[in-house]
Order: structure tokens, then C-alpha cells, then sequence
């Protein structure tokens, strides 16, 4: 497995296209995702090179292939709030229980410069996976502090 972290300096390198990433988060979010233009405007603010914007994408590929993303803004914040929020996580059925998102969090919060938080549906199985890695919950919003 392949794993690259695309942000503003470096997106134009990448295989990947911003259309090739919000469509396979479209698909493989399932139930659990947002309309395509809504991923889209996340990949924009991640990939922003205005001041209080920001963040990066996170591309797990095998074989020219996404098989899992990631993708994380910055807040502009930091003390009260984390100064990042992962907004979206998703491994292809293809890939899924291979380690493939924990690679991908672990990966994710290794980059992130500040604490991290996201959001997660109190029945979504990959609950279980954040709290492994160190997230906390409080009201249904999960942290991970460094």
C-alpha cells in the first residue's frame, strides 16, 4: 500500500485529482457521507493557501487506485478548540479490517501540527478504531491530544 499526504505546497504533484478524491469519499462514505459539492469545498479549505485555511489529504493506493482518504482542516484556532478537525475518513469495501484506516489516522495525526478532533455517529463501527488510537469523547465529539 501507497500513502501520500497532499497539502497547498505539494497538491500539484500528486496522481490524484481533487475530483478523484471527493469521489471516492462520495462513494465509500455510504451513509455516513455529505453531497459531493460539500467534499469538494473541504478539499478547497484544506488545500487553501489563504491565511487561516488550510490543512491536507491523506491518499492510501494500491495499483494506481484510492483505497483510502483522509482529509483534514485546520481551525485557525488552537487552546479551546484543536487546531485541526478531520472532517473525512474512508476505506474502499475493498480494503476495509486490513489496517488500512489506522494506517491512515495514524499517518493523519502525525501530520496535523495541534491537537485533532472529529466528529463521529455514536452507532458508526469505526468509533471503536478512534478510541484505540486515543481519542476521547465528550457530547459525541472525539479528541486526540498530542
Amino acid at each position: 500500500m501507497d500513502y501520500e499526504i497532499i497539502n497547498k505546497d505539494n497538491q500539484h504533484q500528486s496522481r490524484f485529482t481533487a475530483d478523484d478524491v471527493a469521489g471516492f469519499l462520495y462513494v465509500s462514505l455510504d451513509q455516513y457521507g455529505d453531497k459531493i459539492k460539500d467534499i469538494h469545498r473541504c478539499i478547497e479549505y484544506a488545500l487553501e493557501d489563504q491565511s487561516g485555511k488550510g490543512g491536507f489529504i491523506v491518499i492510501a493506493s494500491e495499483e494506481g487506485k484510492i483505497a483510502g482518504a483522509v482529509i483534514v482542516n485546520e481551525t485557525g484556532m488552537s487552546g479551546f478548540i484543536p487546531e485541526n478537525i478531520l472532517v473525512y475518513i474512508a476505506v474502499s469495501s475493498d480494503y476495509r479490517g486490513m489496517g488500512v484506516g489506522k494506517e491512515l489516522m495514524k499517518r493523519s495525526v502525525e501530520a496535523a501540527e495541534g491537537d485533532v478532533a472529529l466528529h463521529v455517529e455514536p452507532d458508526n463501527p469505526a468509533r471503536l478504531l478512534y478510541e484505540k488510537i486515543g481519542f476521547t469523547h465528550k457530547y459525541l465529539e472525539m479528541r486526540y491530544k498530542k
